[in-house]
This record gives structure tokens, C-alpha cells and sequence, in this order.
């Protein structure tokens, strides 16, 4: 029984054993970023800003004369008077906080381009406390860059820069920044996507990571293990204001080209098309006979642009840039925006069920794009197999949208074909099945000729823009 309960102990300690060899082979794999921080450091840099605006007092004033906001009035009930001038307007100076980093020993300084905005004063604050005020050189908003330079006696520590190109999903990096305040704060963790792009930036293929970034961090450097700077931290997804597991970060490579270019220029310039695109769905594809969705489908043109200067129509479906594939819709703007204006390029598109090529001269991004709306009229002709009834277009609403013919919808009825294509009242009706439509007899015609459970292309513009729906007519 003895010997039983010592070999009992014997095992037991021999697991603890290991256990601990274990965990302590495991910490040994985890990556020390003691000698990256030592190094980085200095270079990254505390931007504070200083913007004077007016707008509507929204203040209470405590009993020291601080202001105390609207929201908190009802926990005190009226004790706080409102300052003097009552809700008028006044002046008011706003600090904001944000990070960046030195890129050159002359004093040119990256960051984001929403913590400089609007700014009257940027302050830079170094690593061993000085504080130097900043220039701004030049900011691109679509892809949030900015440069700064800052003038000092003595050569600024300079981060060193790396390829982005390179980063691997799984990789660790870290970042380091001022959140909430706290500068030169540390961060790691690891790269959870690359290529990743969001609704409202559609120039950046941003680096996904699960390093924890906050308000503050915005404009700091993002490092792999070798301590080169990857990225810009510039975006974190969050339903409460605070970090939830998923920041975004510019490519380096994309931010550097865009500080050549401010530095050069002032300016940004990037190539442009001059169409308007949307995204190829399952039953778009099926319409286009394209044996997949991909690509990016050409949903409307500027008539004074590149593209249609090129011979491009509404409804080609762009496959592919100079031999570079357009997965999906959302990679075509940063292929073209890469192209220096005059430079020729090559698109393979899908047209009328076809793979062909067109040369493209890319022109330069114009400096504003305002989109014209092309008000309806309403009329009256049934077409029950689809569910809708529409209406002929008059000369003058013709002129305005650019087109020979066209009817508007009227009516769409719940549950028809139309409206499962998700065709609205008010969408006018340009072509269906690559056959232009110029009256509501015309439409009755082109319907009557598809086949039942086929899906088929409709072009149609809806608030001054042109877009595609497929059409899927069940059986009679």
C-alpha cells in the first residue's frame, strides 16, 4: 500500500514536473519586446492640437466657473447657471491628442490625417520631453496621411521603415502611441487580416490587428518583430469608444507614397477611371453569363472621363487591371488610384458575354465629384409579370439623365419579380438584358422574350446614379 501511494507521489511530481518545463518552453516561444521599445521609442512622437471653433453653447457652469455639459444637468437640477450669452454662440478652443512618428533626421513627421484636421496650432512632443511646433505640410484625407515637419538644432531619431508588402496574417507586431493620453504606451498582439478594406476608405488595403489601440494611438507607428515600421495605426472597430479586438492600420508602403507626394507637391495625385462601379452578385454573374461573381461592374460613366473617352459602356464587368485580377469591386479603386495620371493601362472585361481588352488612359483624380439628380414623372402602363407599373419619360427628363429612352416605375408590387430584384418606385428603367428600353411598350416586349427562372441584367438609375439588379422571372 506504501510503495502504491509513494509511486502516486512519484508520478504526481513528475508531472508538475513537466508541467512546468512545459509552460516554460511555451514562454520562451513568446516574442520579448523589451530591446524593439528601447530602440522605437524616441522616434515616436505626441501630437497635441489646438483648433478655435463657434458653435452653440451646450455649458453649465459649476461653482468654480468650470463648464459642466447639458447631459450631467439633470443630475444637479438647475443649481448651475447657464454662462453668460445664454444658448448663443461662442468661441471656444479644443485640444485633441493623437501620436505620430520621425521618418526623416530633418524633421518631417508622419501621422493621421484626422488628428491634424482643422488644427490652429500642432505641438510634436519627442521621447525625452521636448516640444517642437509642427508645420503641416500637406494631408490626404482618402487614404487619412499627413505630413509634418517640425525645424530643431539637433537630427530627430528616425524610425526605420519596412515592407509591408511582406506582413503574414499571424504575425505579431506591435504598436506604440498615446491612448487617452498616456504616451509612449506599449501594445501587442497580432495581424488578423491584410487587404482589408472598409465602406468609407476605399484607396487604403488596410492591415487588420488585434493590438489594442485608443482614442490617442491614431497617427502611431504599427512594428514587426524585426522593429520596422509596418503600418499607421488609424482606425479601431468599436461599439463602446474603447478597443474591442479589431484596429486597422495603413500600409506603410501606401502611407510613404502618399508623404513623397505632399512632400514633392503639397498635393496628392491619384489615377481615375470616371465610372461608378458596383459590386457582381450570384445572380448578376448568372445574368452576364460569367461563370462566377467577381470583377467590377461598371454601373454608370462620366461621359467626359477616361473610361468613356476609351470605349468602356454600362455594363462591362472589369476583370482584370494590366494583369492584376479584380477579385471583387472594392480592389478596383486602389489599383486604378496607384496609376499616375497619363499612364496607359490595359482592362479585360466581360462584355455581352465576352472577355476582351481595352487600352485606358488614366487621367488625374478630379478635385470634386458632385452627382446631378434626375427628378421622375409618373404615368400609367401595367407589366403584371413582373410586378410593377411604369411610366414614359419625357424630353425634358431624358436631357437631364443623358439617355435616348427609358420609363420610370410607378408602382412596384410586394412579392413580384421586380421587387424581390429589389427595383423601387422612382427607378428608371434604361435596358434590361443589354436591350435599351424607350417605352413602356418596349419593356413588355423585351420581358415577354426572357425565359422563366433566368436571371437576367437590369440598368436602371436611382437618385442620379446609375446601377445594375438582376431580374429573375418565375415560371408563368
Amino acid at each position: 500500500m506504501e510503495r502504491k501511494a509513494t509511486r502516486h507521489l512519484l508520478l504526481g511530481a513528475w508531472l508538475l514536473v513537466m508541467l512546468f518545463a512545459w509552460q516554460t518552453v511555451q514562454a520562451r516561444d513568446l516574442p520579448d519586446f523589451t530591446d524593439l521599445v528601447e530602440d522605437a521609442a524616441p522616434g515616436v512622437v505626441n501630437i497635441s492640437t489646438t483648433r478655435t471653433v463657434s458653435s452653440p453653447s451646450t455649458q453649465f457652469q459649476g461653482p468654480g466657473g468650470q463648464d459642466i455639459p447639458e447631459i450631467f444637468r439633470r443630475f444637479f437640477g438647475d443649481q448651475f447657471p447657464m454662462p453668460p450669452g445664454g444658448d448663443g454662440g461662442r468661441e471656444q478652443q479644443r485640444q485633441s491628442l493623437g501620436s505620430g512618428f520621425v521618418i526623416s533626421e530633418d524633421g518631417y513627421i508622419l501621422t493621421n490625417s484626422h488628428v491634424v484636421k482643422d488644427a490652429d496650432e500642432i505641438v510634436v512632443s519627442l521621447n525625452d520631453r521636448r516640444e517642437l511646433e509642427a508645420e503641416l505640410v500637406g494631408a490626404d484625407s482618402k487614404t487619412d496621411v499627413a505630413l509634418l515637419k517640425v525645424e530643431d538644432d539637433e537630427p530627430l531619431p528616425v524610425l526605420d521603415i519596412g515592407d509591408s508588402e511582406e506582413l503574414q496574417v499571424g504575425e505579431w507586431v506591435a504598436a506604440i502611441g498615446s491612448p487617452f493620453g498616456f504616451d509612449h504606451s506599449v501594445t501587442a498582439g497580432i495581424v488578423s487580416a491584410i487587404n482589408r478594406t472598409l465602406p468609407s476608405d476605399a484607396y487604403v488595403p488596410f492591415i487588420q490587428t488585434d493590438v489594442a489601440i485608443n482614442p490617442g494611438n491614431s497617427g502611431g507607428p504599427l512594428f514587426n518583430l524585426d522593429g520596422e515600421v509596418v503600418g499607421i495605426n488609424s482606425q479601431i472597430f468599436t461599439r463602446s469608444g474603447g478597443f474591442m479586438g479589431l484596429s486597422f492600420a495603413i500600409p506603410i508602403d501606401v502611407a510613404m507614397d502618399i508623404a513623397d507626394q505632399l512632400r514633392e507637391d503639397g498635393r496628392v495625385s491619384r489615377g481615375w477611371l470616371g465610372v461608378v462601379i458596383q459590386p457582381v452578385s450570384k445572380d448578376l454573374a448568372e445574368s452576364f453569363d460569367m461563370d462566377s461573381p467577381s470583377g467590377a461592374l461598371v454601373a454608370d460613366l462620366d461621359p467626359d472621363g477616361p473610361a468613356a473617352d476609351s470605349g468602356l459602356r454600362a455594363g462591362d464587368v472589369i476583370l482584370e487591371v494590366d494583369g492584376e485580377e479584380v477579385e471583387t469591386s472594392n480592389k478596383l479603386p486602389r489599383l486604378i488610384g496607384r496609376v499616375s495620371p497619363g499612364t496607359e493601362v490595359e482592362l479585360t472585361l466581360m462584355r455581352d458575354g465576352e472577355r476582351l481588352t481595352e487600352d485606358v488612359t488614366i487621367g488625374d483624380w478630379p478635385e470634386s465629384e458632385e452627382s446631378g439628380s434626375f427628378p421622375g414623372q409618373s404615368g400609367s402602363d401595367s407589366q403584371a409579370r413582373i410586378g410593377i407599373s411604369v411610366s414614359q419619360l419625357d424630353p425634358r427628363q431624358q436631357e437631364q439623365l443623358d439617355i435616348d429612352g427609358g420609363v420610370q416605375v410607378r408602382n412596384v408590387e410586394s412579392g413580384g419579380a421586380a421587387a424581390e430584384a429589389g427595383i423601387r418606385p422612382g427607378d428608371i428603367i434604361v435596358s434590361v438584358d443589354h436591350q435599351a428600353i424607350d417605352s413602356p411598350r418596349r419593356l413588355a416586349e423585351v420581358i415577354g422574350e426572357v425565359e422563366s427562372d433566368r436571371a437576367v441584367p437590369v440598368r436602371l438609375y436611382r437618385d442620379g446614379r446609375s446601377l445594375f439588379v438582376a431580374l429573375r422571372l418565375g415560371s408563368e
